[in-house]
């Protein structure tokens, strides 16, 4: 078997290598570093999970996705898509659980890669994309709708409308200081300057001023200005400490989570979930990736790899789920990376900070992370296409709303099956509705007796019914069935047994059936199915004109 090669980018990537592009991947890898670290805690705690297991995949799960992968500027770690998977699989099954969930998709992962499937990733209508993506935006928002108002309720559980129905039910809880920093928060992330959107050409002082704040990122003043205010104002809001105790000063010693065959077979439906999504994220953060450079673009099956490794190990520390992250990634181009070391970098940075600064996240309040984390969730959904809807045919929508109303109310493994078998049920009756049996133009003179359909498209499982509506069609005297085939581009076996029956009931009416100007794939189905012998080589012909010069019925078997 033709397996992919084990070809990390780092190494074609290294070669002249030089000062200049060191420091370039230094200062993006610090900057990325930094944007990061607010996300990584926030995305653990949204997902029931300790701050510190965020900050650990980060650096473990960052540091293998850029060291083994297949991109020169993916940058990965835990992200917001997986937020509403990570707490689902928390709540029914366990931590230990999801330890062991995450690391069995990273076999797959790396399977995936191994086997060179990195491309069938491609193949997920983009309906279903947007559908899941969108109903993930709006699961990460309501998810932070308790500590934004500083609710207090139970454990949130993890279906929908139960989280609804808890949410409802304190929501005389609201605390007006957790309301105020949330607000602030979200205020100061939407309205701080963007590097990317940052003029490049001459421009005036204030314009300098805003460039010069764009490249401390808005959700690092949100989380320090906010911090600070708590401690000096002594907010009745919870923090970090006051929920989780603080973040450790080290990384968790490894461990290998409790195993046994029989929890495996529990963990089918969230192994493969955290694979397909961490597959699908990582692949199109890529592919966005390539079209913001002129680098190399990505190896998929390279990528595929090392996100399997990356999220076989960082559960061995105690971290969740990692995948390439859009944001992150976006900003490492922008800041100037170019090599898979500004990855490196990035996870370096976030380590020194989680050991030199971890005593400082005891004030973090949550509202703040909230904050952060609803405009997160607004950027992550394309709202846009909602009213584009009506602008596409039926397929479209009933697609991407399906698959949107699933992931919220169901789950993204049920939307995913649904949306996919919804998509290829449209798409057997799309190319079913392309397929055609029209009578041959009428300006042919054709001899008595003989009737000539010409067969457009493809003839197969879903429009067979075409081929066995034939016989009614033929006109009272008929001897001779002739198909003309240069425009049929595609034959299945379905399509073959269809003209095989097709010739036995003309058979049984004494009427012959001829094949005309077959295309090479399908001729050679035909031969290899036996339905040249069952037909009689002399009734298939080369062109039109040969299978009309001989007599009506003449080729009668």
């Amino acid at each position: 078997m033709n397996l992919h090669p084990f070809r990390p980018r780092l190494a074609a990537a290294l070669a002249g290598y030089d000062r200049q592009r060191f420091l370039a991947d230094l200062g993006a890898g610090l900057t990325v570093g930094v944007v990061a670290l607010p996300l990584a805690m926030a995305f653990a705690i949204a997902s029931g999970v300790k701050p510190e297991q965020g900050l650990v995949t980060a650096v473990i799960a960052g540091l293998l996705i850029s060291a083994l992968g297949g991109s020169n500027v993916q940058i990965g770690g835990p992200a917001g898509a997986f937020i509403v998977i990570v707490y689902g699989i928390v709540e029914r099954y366990g931590l230990a659980n999801l330890l062991i969930a995450t690391m069995l998709a990273g076999v797959v992962l790396f399977a995936m890669g191994l086997f060179k499937l990195g491309a069938l990733v491609r193949y997920v209508p983009v309906s279903i994309v947007i559908g899941f993506t969108n109903g993930i935006a709006v699961l990460i928002g309501l998810s932070q709708v308790k500590d934004f108002f500083g609710l207090h309720t139970p454990k949130l559980p993890a279906d929908f409308f139960a989280q609804i129905d808890v949410l409802a039910s304190h929501a005389h809880t609201v605390n007006p200081a957790a309301v105020a920093i949330a607000a602030a928060s979200l205020a100061v992330v939407v309205l701080w300057p963007k590097s990317y959107a940052m003029p490049t050409g001459p421009i005036g002082a204030l314009a300098r001023l805003r460039r010069w704040a764009a490249h401390l990122p808005g959700t690092v003043v949100a989380l320090v200005g906010a911090t600070v205010a708590v401690t000096l104002l002594q907010l009745p809001v919870e923090t970090i400490g006051s929920r989780f105790g603080g973040i450790p000063q080290s990384l968790p010693p490894l461990a290998l989570p409790e195993f046994s065959w029989a929890t495996v077979k529990l963990l089918v439906i969230p192994t493969l979930t955290i694979a397909i999504l961490g597959a699908i994220e990582s692949l199109l953060c890529a592919r966005v990736a390539d079209n913001m450079t002129e680098l190399p673009r990505h190896d998929p099956n390279q990528e595929l790899m090392a996100q399997g490794v990356a999220n076989f190990a960082a559960p061995l520390f105690g971290g969740i789920p990692a995948t390439g992250t859009i944001a992150r990634t976006v900003t490492n181009v922008r800041s100037g990376g170019t090599t898979p070391v500004a990855g490196m970098v990035h996870a370096g940075a976030l380590l020194a900070i989680m050991l030199v600064a971890a005593p400082l996240a005891l004030n973090v309040p949550l509202a703040a992370l909230a904050g952060i984390l609803t405009f997160v969730a607004w950027n992550m959904g394309e709202w846009r296409e909602f009213a584009r809807l009506k602008h596409f045919q039926l397929p479209y929508r009933t697609v991407m709303l399906g698959t949107f109303l699933l992931t919220v109310v169901f789950d993204l493994t049920v939307a995913v099956e649904v949306g996919l078998v919804l998509a290829c049920g449209f798409f057997i009756w799309r190319m079913a509705s392309l397929f055609r049996v029209q009578p041959v133009d009428p300006k042919i003179e054709l001899p008595p007796g003989v009737a000539v359909f010409e067969l457009f498209g493809t003839l197969f499982f879903g429009a067979v019914g075409q081929i066995e509506e034939l016989p009614a069609r033929l006109a009272p005297g008929t001897r001779c069935v002739v198909l003309e085939m240069h425009r049929m581009v595609h034959l299945d076996t379905s399509g073959v047994d269809a003209l095989r029956h097709l010739h036995r009931a003309l058979q049984r009416v004494d009427i012959a059936l001829v094949l005309a100007n077959v295309n090479d794939a399908p001729l050679s189905l035909v031969r290899r199915s036996g339905l040249e012998a069952t037909l009689g080589a002399e009734n298939i012909v080369p062109t039109l004109a040969e299978a009309l010069e001989q007599p009506a019925g003449a080729a009668a078997t």
